[in-house]
């Protein structure tokens, strides 16, 4: 007697279940690998952007900056025209340009009086909305 040979799947036999999750983790695998390769491409893209935002910014402020320097020497240019010493015209404009320094900062401190995540804090320590946290030195 010969051994049985081994049978081949036909056409009517139901798919097995060993088959059924090997197609099943193939086909996750794959959309698992395109949600990264799709995630990558996009990190990739705000990445750029990023720089070339940052690019922008800078050249922006360098502009700024020129304008700035340029109205301040238009000023002192100006005030010497009308009789004003150099040393008088550029103690004005460092004196305006201190004030205004000056006025930012101050405006600058007035903004962060308030805690970042103030109002996350105050959920987390179970406050009223119109409670002020309390900060102490205390760790």
């Amino acid at each position: 007697m010969s051994a049985p040979a081994a049978r081949a799947p036909e056409a009517d036999d139901p798919p097995r279940l060993a088959d059924l999750t090997a197609s099943l983790l193939r086909h996750g695998r794959d959309v698992a690998a395109d949600y990264a390769l799709l995630a990558v491409l996009d990190a990739r893209s705000a990445a750029v952007r990023f720089g070339w935002l940052v690019a922008a910014g800078l050249v922006a402020a360098v502009l700024v900056a020129t304008s700035w320097l340029a109205l301040v020497v238009a000023a002192v240019v100006a005030l010497t025209g009308n009789g004003a010493s150099w040393g008088a015209a550029l103690g004005v404009a460092g004196a305006v340009n201190v004030l205004g320094a000056v006025g930012l900062v101050l405006w600058m401190r007035d903004r962060m009086r308030d805690l970042p995540f103030a109002a996350t804090l105050r959920q987390l320590r179970g406050e009223r909305p119109g409670s002020a946290p309390e900060i102490s030195d205390e760790p």
